[in-house]
């Protein structure tokens, strides 16, 4: 693929939107891809990125990167006209509704908000009624507050209370108001509150693992998640999984 954007969102987060002379394959929310390291000799692996936005009519695909360390170090310094080798679409994503009737909450934390923002296109394009809720350190570390604000109504928390209500998301007022079911994604601690919430309300809630993920295909077996249903690999059956399915 050739990067065909490169967008700064902040000293230690780069949006990359990539092209192919090829038509890209079908893409769903949630899904993820495995981006090579190419001349760095120390990265042997592929570096693992959810999707962040998917635009089938220019054929482009989006990737919100953290920089954390030399694999995405490398892919941080990409420049227009870069080329990229990249695996996708891997994984299961989100469950899309057929229907417009349902209300959705989608919550996310940090960089992990990154596969909401795709979703949220998704539910948008739909018609359905969703709100989008993400929480932070500080209003420094919220990315592309803009991109998710025009999709439709995003609710903020932060620690530090810099931006939005003060404290994390499950101690946000919207949670106070009806929804049918919620997505999310981010670190666990939080995602693993968020299941708490849904299953006391009753309430359909998915969410996407982060476990790490070296070959996506389920090979290497290093993503593995223990669920009621045995040990799955996360990387070919989710990154998705509903929270009926795991053990939590």
């Amino acid at each position: 693929m050739t990067v065909k954007e490169v967008q700064h969102v902040n000293a230690n987060c780069v949006l990359l939107v990539m092209g192919c002379d090829e038509p890209l394959p079908e893409t769903f929310p949630g899904q993820f891809a495995e981006l090579r390291v190419d001349g760095t000799p120390s990265v042997m692996l592929r570096r693992p990125i959810s999707v962040h936005s998917f635009d089938a009519a220019r054929n482009e695909v989006g990737f919100l990167v953290q920089v954390v360390g030399e694999g995405t170090r490398w892919l941080g310094s990409l420049n227009i006209g870069d080329k990229v080798n990249v695996m996708m679409p891997l994984g299961n994503g989100f469950t899309l509704p057929e229907t417009a009737g349902k209300r959705y909450l989608l919550v996310g934390g940090g960089v992990g908000s990154a596969p909401l923002y795709y979703l949220a296109q998704e539910l948008n394009a739909r018609g359905c009624d969703f709100v989008i809720l993400i929480g932070a350190r500080s209003a420094k570390d919220l990315y592309r507050r803009d991109a998710y604000e025009a999709l439709g109504r995003v609710e903020y928390t932060t620690e530090d209370g810099s931006l939005g209500e003060k404290g994390y998301v499950t101690n946000h007022s919207v949670l106070e108001e009806k929804f049918d079911c919620i997505f999310t994604c981010g670190p666990k601690p939080m995602m693993l509150s968020v299941a708490r919430y849904a299953r006391e309300k009753g309430i359909a809630c998915e969410v996407s693992l982060e476990n790490r993920m070296a070959c996506g295909l389920g090979a290497c077996l290093c993503c593995v998640e223990d669920t009621k249903e045995g040990h799955r690999c996360v990387c070919t059956d989710g990154p998705v999984f509903s929270i009926d399915e795991l053990k939590w």
